[in-house]
C-alpha cells in the first residue's frame, strides 16, 4: 500500500501556484497572502446531522495538520463549510453560491447520495472538480471531474449484497430467510433493487443464491413511525434482517422491534451512523454493516504511525464535540480520502486549474492514507478497486470480519 503524510502535501512549491491556468471553473494559484478556499456544504442539523458531523470533524483536523506543514502551494487554507440542513433542495443554490459569489478555489461534495447528486450538476455546470464522500449510485454519476472517496467497485448494488451472503453463507447455520427492508432513497434503494436497466440487487440475488425473502418493504425516508414496520418484520420472523437504509434507520427499527418485545436474530445495516447503533447496547450486538476502514489493532499496525496518530486526534476532537461515536471509522476515513485526493489533484497538477486537475487526477490518481493508492477511470465513473469489508458489532464495538483476509475477529452467527 502507497501512503504518503500530510508533511509531503504542504511541500508543495509556490511555483506551482504561478503555473496554475485560469480557465473554465478555475482559480489560479494567485497571490501567496490570500488563502485558498475550500467550499462545501454538510448535513450539520437535520436527519443526515449524526454523520454530517463526523465529517465536519474530519475535514477540519484534515486543514489543521495540512496548515501546521506549511499549507498548499505555500498558502494557508482555509474550509468554508455550509449547512444544508439534510435538505437536497437547499444543496444546488448553496453550492452556486460557493461557487459564482464567494469565488471559492475549489470544492468537496457533500453526505448523502442525493445532496451529492444536486452538488454535482453544479460543479459539473462550472466544471469545478469535485471529491466526493460516500455517492454510491454510480449510473447517475456521470460527470468525469466527480472522484469517489468511497469506492464499492461500479456494481454496488451487486457487489453489496454478494459479499453480504458470502460473509453469511460461512457461518454454521447460514440464514435462509431473509427480510429486506428498503428507504426510498437514492443508494439505498439501488443496493435492493438496482437502477435502470440493471435490476440486481438484494432482492434479486437473494432469491438467485436460493434464499426465501419472506419481507420486501420500501418505506420513505422520512418515515417517523417505525412501529408498522416491526411488526411486519416480527410477523415474518426472518433469520435476517437486511435495512438498505442510512442514518438512524437501523437504530429506531432495532427500537421499534424492541418495544414489540421482539429481537431480530441477525440484522445488517447498508449505511448507518455508527454511534447510535452502539448507543442501544444489547440490542445492537451481533449487527452487521458495510466498512472501508476500521481502527482495529491489526489494521493499525499494518498502516503504521501516522494513521495511529490521525485516528487518535479524531478521537480527541470527537469527543470534546460530544459526538455520540467518537472513532476514526468508514465516514470519517472517507472524508479525509476525499481531502487527500482534492489536494493530490493540486499538487499533482501544479495549480487549482480544474481542467488540469481533472486530467492529472485521471493520469496519476491520488495516493491516500486509509486506502491505499487510488486509480481514476472515467469509463466506470471514477469508482476504483473496492476495498470494501463487513463489519459487526461485537461486545460493545465495531470489528472487521469479512473477509477472512482483512477480518481482525471472526463473524459470529446469530444470537440464541
Amino acid at each position: 500500500m502507497r501512503r504518503r503524510s500530510i508533511a509531503v502535501i504542504g511541500a508543495v512549491l509556490v511555483l506551482g501556484a504561478a503555473a496554475a491556468g485560469c480557465g473554465k471553473g478555475s482559480g489560479s494559484g494567485g497571490d501567496s497572502d490570500k488563502p485558498i478556499v475550500v467550499g462545501s456544504t454538510l448535513s450539520l442539523t437535520g436527519a443526515f446531522a449524526a454523520t454530517g458531523q463526523i465529517h465536519k470533524i474530519a475535514g477540519e483536523e484534515f486543514v489543521d495538520r495540512l496548515n501546521a506543514n506549511g499549507g498548499l502551494l505555500g498558502r494557508k487554507v482555509e474550509w468554508k463549510v455550509v449547512d444544508d440542513q439534510s435538505d437536497q433542495a437547499k444543496v444546488s443554490q448553496l453550492y452556486e453560491r460557493l461557487i459564482s459569489q464567494d469565488k471559492v478555489d475549489l470544492i468537496l461534495g457533500p453526505y448523502a447520495t442525493p445532496n451529492i447528486l444536486s452538488a454535482m450538476a453544479v460543479a459539473q455546470r462550472h466544471g469545478y472538480v469535485m471529491p466526493q464522500h460516500s455517492a454510491v449510485l454510480a449510473p447517475q454519476l456521470t460527470y468525469e471531474c466527480q472522484f469517489p472517496a468511497w469506492s464499492i467497485g461500479p456494481t454496488p448494488n451487486s457487489f453489496i449484497p454478494g459479499q453480504l451472503f458470502d460473509a453469511v453463507a460461512t457461518l454454521p447455520t447460514p440464514p435462509k430467510r431473509i427480510a429486506v427492508l428498503t428507504s426510498q432513497s437514492g443508494s439505498a434503494a439501488f443496493v435492493s433493487d438496482g437502477f435502470g436497466d440493471d435490476k440486481s440487487g438484494a432482492l434479486s440475488i437473494a432469491k438467485e443464491r436460493g434464499l426465501d425473502v419472506v419481507a420486501d418493504i420500501h418505506y420513505p425516508p422520512t418515515t417517523t413511525d417505525w412501529a408498522p414496520i416491526a411488526a411486519q418484520v416480527r410477523d415474518a420472523d426472518p433469520d435476517l434482517v437486511i435495512d438498505n437504509g442510512l442514518g438512524v434507520d437501523a437504530a429506531n427499527i432495532l427500537q421499534a422491534m424492541a418495544q414489540l418485545n421482539y429481537r431480530p436474530k441477525q440484522m445488517f445495516g447498508l449505511f448507518p451512523a455508527p454511534g447510535p447503533l452502539l448507543a442501544l447496547g444489547d440490542e445492537a450486538e451481533g449487527m452487521l454493516s458495510v466498512s472501508m476502514f476500521e481502527p482495529n489493532k491489526p489494521t493499525l499496525d499494518k498502516l503504521g504511525p501516522e494513521a495511529t496518530e490521525i485516528t487518535a486526534d479524531f478521537t480527541k476532537r470527537a469527543q470534546a464535540a460530544k459526538l455520540p461515536y467518537t472513532v476514526f471509522e468508514t465516514q470519517a476515513a472517507a472524508s479525509w480520502n476525499a481531502w487527500e485526493i482534492l489536494i493530490d489533484g493540486v499538487k499533482n497538477s501544479g495549480g487549482t486549474d480544474q481542467r488540469k486537475m481533472c486530467d492529472t487526477l485521471h493520469q496519476k490518481g491520488a495516493d491516500t492514507t486509509f486506502s491505499g493508492h487510488l486509480t481514476f477511470d472515467p469509463k466506470v465513473h471514477n469508482f476504483w478497486p473496492t476495498t470494501q469489508s463487513i463489519k459487526q458489532i461485537q461486545n460493545g464495538d465495531w470489528v472487521t470480519v469479512w473477509p477472512a483476509d482483512r477480518a481482525a475477529a471472526p463473524l459470529q452467527g446469530p444470537r440464541s
